[in-house]
């Protein structure tokens, strides 16, 4: 089942975003070339859900080390309330974790992700977001932007993500908002919103946002998976609830991609980043990137 009613009409052997095979039919396909996203109702179930749920809280109390995870936090909640999932916001890059990497390795996962990369599959960036409530402050809204940014390898059209809400998903709590047939666009300039207060490390954003061009809220219940194109301009609200709108995703590419060198790129400010905070964080004084 798509998102939405297709009024196209397919034209078999014009698809250049999907993959030839039996898993997606033709409204599925000519959906994803318009639009560059494919929702599927009820993909991974309540059962894998909650195991992921569990994993996520003995990260969130220490009880489980992550090796190579960053865990980002809310760190003005912490004196309100310790070691809790009301503090921590993300666990990104979690694949030394058994439990939580089992997301990537999910059979009806790798169904679809293989429509998109083929057979030989590279599971690139994983993340459980875990969108905290939010105040007028707006520190957990995610700017518009293109995934591609964060990626220093092509080509884009065998990247996906893949994105499952772990509850419903709605307006209320910061549901996905995409920009359909975005996808079609080149990478745009990113970077720190203008004017809004101290944004988010790394939640970059469009600088030159077309605030015209039509959005789409994706509501989601819990084990709706979407699958969407790297270069699709999304983003997400706040959340409004007193709850917290949690999702685990990951970033498949396939094993034929190869990286880029980013310098004089749009890419290029990311690189200097990056290297700057592992900098940081393993007190060094130079990084070689590779």
């Amino acid at each position: 089942p798509t998102s939405a009613q297709v009024s196209a009409v397919p034209q078999p052997g014009r698809f250049c975003y999907t993959l030839d095979n039996d898993v997606l039919t033709t409204e599925q396909r000519q959906f994803y070339e318009d639009n560059g996203y494919l929702l599927i109702k009820k993909l991974v179930s309540d059962e894998d859900i909650e195991r992921f749920r569990k994993e996520f809280m003995r990260i969130c109390k220490k009880e489980v080390q992550v090796p190579g995870a960053m865990i980002m936090k809310d760190e003005s909640l912490r004196s309100q309330y310790g070691q809790s999932e009301k503090v921590v916001n993300k666990v990104q890059d979690f694949q030394e974790n058994q439990e939580l990497f089992r997301y990537c390795t999910l059979p009806e996962v790798l169904k679809y992700v293989e429509c998109f990369t083929g057979p030989n599959i590279m599971a690139m960036h994983t993340m459980l977001i875990n969108k905290l409530p939010d105040s007028d402050k707006q520190t957990f809204l995610h700017p518009m932007h293109q995934d591609l940014h964060y990626f220093p390898f092509r080509p884009a059209a065998l990247i996906v993500c893949s994105w499952t809400a772990m509850e419903r998903a709605d307006q209320d709590n910061g549901c996905l908002v995409v920009q359909p047939g975005t996808h079609k666009e080149p990478l745009k300039p990113h970077g720190y919103p203008q004017g809004e207060g101290k944004g988010n490390k790394l939640f970059h954003g469009l600088l030159d946002e077309d605030e015209k061009s039509p959005r789409v809220h994706l509501v989601m219940e819990k084990g709706d998976t979407v699958f969407f194109h790297p270069l699709l301009i999304h983003g997400s609200g706040i959340n409004k609830t007193s709850g917290f709108r949690k999702s685990i995703s990951c970033h498949f590419a396939s094993s034929e991609c190869y990286y880029i060198d980013v310098k004089n790129t749009t890419q290029e400010h990311l690189e200097k980043e990056i290297v700057e905070m592992v900098c940081r964080k393993y007190n060094m004084t130079s990084v070689e990137l590779r």
